[in-house]
């Protein structure tokens, strides 16, 4: 599974936040790794330098073999913990889709 970073003007992504980013998709995600083709992760500071409560914004889209992509996205006061809920709901978003695929 690919895992590609993305950002806007400002955030900057460094080798140490995209590998941390990458084993946190790669963690919550290693039990769809054969379903899964890559996973984008887009980083948003809602707010620029200003701070504000849940001004940072992760969005990760995971693509599915022979599937539509599946997109989370979470809101949070650091970009951790965006990164951390987008991903623990895209495990559960990606869960169930695939699952309901399996009945079919």
């Amino acid at each position: 599974m690919q895992v590609l970073v993305n950002s806007n003007h400002s955030i900057s992504v460094t080798s140490d936040l995209e590998d941390r980013i990458k084993a946190t998709v790669e963690t919550e995600l290693e039990r769809f790794d054969d379903h899964l083709t890559r996973v984008e992760v887009h980083l948003n500071d809602q707010n620029s330098n200003k701070s504000g409560p849940q001004d940072k914004r992760c969005q990760m889209e995971a693509r599915v073999k022979g599937h539509d992509p599946i997109s989370a996205t979470h809101k949070a006061e650091t970009l951790d913990l965006a990164i951390n809920g987008a991903a623990e709901k895209l495990n559960h978003a990606l869960g169930h889709a695939l699952d309901k695929l399996n009945r079919h």
